[in-house]
């Protein structure tokens, strides 16, 4: 071990130290002696701490001899480390099988979710879809108003909703202002989108939504959607068919057989649960699909014509589909993961299986 010195003779500490450097047998003692010179408490680095008590006059060339000398020392001890190396591969090489297989390099893994989101985007975007995001923390006109669901509605119900304690959200005179919630679904911004755009058009938003309810194997308070809408002159259910069946056959990767079932959603008229044949049975019944042979997976319909007369677009010249399918569940189908709190579970032996 070396022993510290005492001396503000920057010189002869230099001369010293490099010495020591050019006389190291390995880079074991190269450390040590970088670290007894230029370490963080290495005598060099301590005169760093006294330039200040120096004159003022003298200060400058105390400086730049102390920054000289931790520059040749640190050089020299960079060109040492790589001789020593080399040295040291050389004598181990006589004991190194080159045969022998690498180790192989640990590869990160995509999030399931991650990976189905961006292979519906792909999938709706091949068909001439665009992809837009909004903001998660909403106000109750877009979320609730705006879609056809006025306070006293009782639909209002069937979204357990986080509102935000803070100032009640103003819209620059275009609606009433209203409270801050964070968004039950991601239908808000089918109302952000048509304020700012003119018909046609057909985009996805994929995102975060929220919900005050109990969690179990298939309910989360956050989850993810994809909401989908289409508005056109001639934009009709025929459309909206296509455009589903398209999307379900690519995402599977096999044929699906899809129905409409009659249901209601108050921004949608007429309004319909979307099914496909079960995956696990083949439409045989088991208990994944409750012996129906059919499994949900979302609600679409015709846009209300009310949406469209807050947006203040001309109901008798456009018209449209929306839809909103659940990220976990599109997941949960693909990857047969059966508990939708594994996706939040932080397990990332989840992950390593993708």
């Amino acid at each position: 071990m070396i022993k510290r010195q005492q001396s503000d003779n920057i010189p002869i500490i230099k001369e010293e130290a490099l010495s020591k450097i050019r006389i190291a047998h390995s880079t074991v003692e190269l450390e040590e002696i970088y670290s007894f010179y230029l370490g963080r408490k290495g005598i060099l680095r301590n005169f760093l701490i006294t330039i200040g008590q120096f004159p003022a006059a003298k200060r400058p060339d105390y400086a730049r001899n102390i920054h000289e000398a931790i520059k040749a020392i640190d050089m020299a001890a960079r060109d040492k480390r790589g001789q020593l190396l080399l040295v040291e591969i050389k004598n181990k090489r006589s004991s190194f099988d080159i045969t022998m297989p690498g180790i192989a390099v640990k590869r990160g893994h995509l999030h399931p979710l991650t990976l189905v989101e961006r292979k519906i985007e792909h999938i709706f975007n091949s068909m001439g879809f665009g992809i837009i995001e909004g903001p998660e923390i909403e106000d109750a006109w877009h979320n609730f108003d705006a879609l056809n669901i006025p306070p006293d509605h009782p639909a209002r119900e069937l979204w357990d909703t986080f509102w935000i304690k803070s100032k009640i959200s103003g819209r620059a005179g275009k609606a009433p202002k209203s409270k801050l919630l964070l968004r039950t679904h991601t239908s808000p911004m089918q109302i952000r989108y048509m304020e700012t755009h003119q018909p046609p058009f057909k985009i996805i938003v994929p995102g975060k939504a929220y919900r005050f309810e109990a969690t179990d194997a298939s309910h989360e308070f956050q989850f993810n959607q994809i909401e989908g809408l289409m508005v056109g002159e001639d934009v009709s259910v025929a459309n909206f068919k296509f455009v589903v069946q398209a999307f379900f056959e690519h995402f599977f990767g096999k044929e699906i057989n899809i129905r409409l079932r009659a249901s209601y959603f108050p921004f949608t008229e007429p309004s319909f649960e979307v099914d496909i044949r079960c995956l696990f049975c083949s439409g045989r019944g088991c208990s994944i699909c409750a012996r129906s042979g059919w499994l949900e997976m979302g609600g679409a319909g015709m846009v209300h014509r009310e949406v469209f007369k807050a947006v203040k677009y001309d109901v008798s010249r456009v018209q449209g589909f929306a839809f909103g399918f659940g990220l976990e569940r599109l997941a949960m189908m693909k990857y047969k993961i059966p508990d939708v709190r594994l996706f939040n579970s932080g397990d990332i032996q989840l992950s390593q299986q993708f």
